[in-house]
């Protein structure tokens, strides 16, 4: 993994219909065929979302996530469709993601609380993060889930 990764957040006007293609790309191919998980990943949301997306020096989308503002599906500010390139897992990449994530949070939303619908297999990741569980698991598009959050 190229070190030097550009991250960019952007909001629903400032995405290219390249980098849009490239960032709904990646989610279908995490989201959808690699987890086998047939669900609606355009549900409506991403034009009222921000997006930050983490591109290498020739361009490609290798990160990205979308920052929900409060009140659009929780009361809180949500972060959600986390995900990496499948060719840098294990290199960091999702650690790094998510201090970025985090820190564009805390800029737009200082000391307010966060929350997340994690998988649940993803659960002690968003912990080193701060996240704590406050709900049940439940099941959402056939994956186990649980909603946590994180204090401002």
């Amino acid at each position: 993994m190229d070190p030097r990764l550009v991250w960019r957040w952007l909001c629903w006007d400032e995405l290219s219909t390249d980098l849009l293609y490239r960032l709904l790309r990646l989610r279908s191919e995490v989201f959808v065929v690699e987890q086998a998980c047939a669900f609606q990943d355009l549900d409506g949301l991403d034009p009222r979302c921000e997006h930050l997306c983490g591109c290498d020096a020739a361009g490609d989308l290798l990160a990205y996530a979308r920052l929900l503002p409060p009140g659009l599906k929780y009361p809180e500010a949500s972060l959600g469709r986390l995900v990496t390139a499948p060719g840098v897992r294990r290199t960091g990449l999702g650690r790094e993601l998510m201090r970025q994530a985090l820190d564009g949070c805390r800029r737009r939303y200082p000391d307010q609380p966060l929350r997340i619908g994690a998988q649940q297999r993803l659960e002690r990741f968003y912990a080193g993060f701060g996240f704590a569980a406050v709900a049940a698991p439940y099941l959402e598009d056939g994956i186990v889930h649980v909603d946590m959050l994180r204090q401002g």
